[in-house]
């Protein structure tokens, strides 16, 4: 299985930015992690992180055509406000799960509403690195 991981602003700084919140382990980290599972599963896997909302925009929609199929995608501050990332999620077929490494609905109050989520098959929340993990499964099952 094909499958697409994205992850939008400050992703790449886990194990820097509020490491309370979102865990000690650095970005590389998680990749390396997410890899190895891809490997273990038999899927290829691939991990895209930009800061950039255009960017992210434009590698949701080269999945259209690019054989994959499932996107996972932490979409970070993105997740309240950008009806464009949602809108390329929208136009993207195959099943889509949003991940978030904490829990945003204990957290404050304008990240309880995800924009992204409604389109999208699935959201998992609050189980820090693993939830990526939990998702690559769940695709796997959806697809």
């Amino acid at each position: 299985m094909k499958l697409l991981i994205i992850n939008g602003p400050n992703l790449n700084f886990l194990g820097i930015r509020e490491p309370g919140t979102y865990g000690t382990d650095n970005y590389e980290t998680l990749c390396k992690r997410l890899k190895n599972k891809a490997e273990q599963d038999g899927d290829e896997l691939e991990i895209f992180q930009n800061n950039c909302e255009g960017a992210i925009i434009d590698r949701i929609q080269q999945s259209y055509s690019d054989g994959t199929e499932a996107i996972i995608i932490n979409p970070g501050a993105y997740t309240h406000y950008s009806y464009a990332i949602r809108d390329a999620l929208a136009s993207i077929k195959v099943p889509k799960i949003e991940v978030h490494i904490s829990n945003i609905h204990t957290r404050e109050e304008f990240r309880h509403t995800s924009v992204t989520a409604a389109v999208c098959n699935g959201q998992i929340v609050g189980m820090g690195l693993y939830g990526y993990e939990l998702a690559m499964d769940a695709a796997k099952k959806l697809v």
